[in-house]
């Protein structure tokens, strides 16, 4: 029975080293460590509205701000984690998070903000957002 070996050209001591964990993703600048870079949206359509559902995981429903103007829906969540100490509790290490999530997108309808309506239950933001009616045109007459 023969061995095979799979050449390496970074195996050499002195490249190996210089080399180490380049190609990984550095952890400090990745935007994957906050549960709000994670933010899934579903966008469904009927002939009437629109719904859109969004993951806001961990958020308050006070820290949420829903813009609309005209067809673009703008969602704003900031989210702060803080651990209370309780009396004649010891802390060694105590670790926070604060961050902040903006995600706009455009819809193929002019949306009826008046009519608009926003639910924030278990973590999801619903929102249902009626078509505006399409304005009649006016035929001018030519003399």
């Amino acid at each position: 029975m023969s061995n095979v070996t799979r050449f390496d050209p970074f195996s050499m001591e002195p490249v190996s080293e210089m080399f180490q964990g380049l190609f990984r993703p550095l952890r400090g600048l990745s935007l994957d460590d906050t549960p709000l870079s994670h933010v899934k949206l579903d966008v469904s359509e009927t002939d009437a509205a629109y719904q859109v559902k969004a993951e806001l995981p961990g958020v308050d429903k006070k820290d949420i701000d829903v813009k609309i103007d005209r067809n673009t829906v703008s969602i704003h969540a900031k989210s702060e984690r803080n651990k209370e100490q309780k009396d004649g509790e010891r802390v060694i290490r105590r670790e926070r998070y604060s961050g902040e999530m903006s995600r706009s997108f455009s819809l193929g309808s002019e949306i009826d903000d008046a009519a608009a309506t926003a639910q924030y239950q278990d973590g999801v933001l619903t929102l249902t957002l009626p078509k505006k009616a399409p304005a009649d045109r006016k035929r001018l007459q030519i003399n």
